[in-house]
């Protein structure tokens, strides 16, 4: 059974997506259930070992911060674009890592390209920081304390690392 679902929550997850997306056809479910299967099956030697989410109930308030943090964002980057009352000062920002397992820093690394305004640049494995172009900054230590206080103590609390 392993093998077949190897990761079942995706299979599921992207089942409920495609479905989501498209027309609810007899078709596109036989797609759906068949992309569901074959997905996971083609990556999973990319996911081994696999992650293990210590703690499911801090993961759901994470992905909640998340969708608010990025519709705030986006907001305020419509507001910078539209009202131009002022030039933004975009820099880069040296984020020191204190996460250390490869997933949690992937998914913190996604996140703040996730968060309009910000994009991770480089991933500086050898000094332990991510390189961060942020679109307008007027202080990069709050930057920083926002980034380790939002997400990445909650990704150490989820994945235990």
């Amino acid at each position: 059974m392993k093998r077949l679902l190897p990761m079942p929550l995706l299979s599921l997850l992207l089942f409920a997506i495609w479905m989501g997306l498209t027309a609810l056809t007899p078709g596109n479910a036989l797609l759906a259930l068949v992309l569901a299967l074959l997905i996971p099956i083609l990556i999973r030697r990319f996911w081994e070992p696999q992650p293990t989410v210590h703690r499911p109930l801090k993961l759901l308030v994470y992905v909640i911060v998340l969708l608010w943090d990025i519709i705030i964002a986006n907001l305020e980057v419509s507001r910078l674009i539209l009202a131009r009352r002022r030039e933004p000062q975009p820099a880069f920002v040296l984020y020191p890592l204190s996460l250390t397992e490869p997933f949690p820093i992937t998914i913190l690394a996604s996140t703040i390209s996730l968060t309009p305004g910000t994009i991770s640049a480089h991933l500086r494995i050898h000094d332990g920081t991510l390189l961060i172009h942020a679109l307008d900054i007027e202080d990069t230590q709050a930057l920083i304390d926002q980034i380790r206080r939002r997400y990445e103590q909650p990704l150490k609390e989820i994945f235990q690392c």
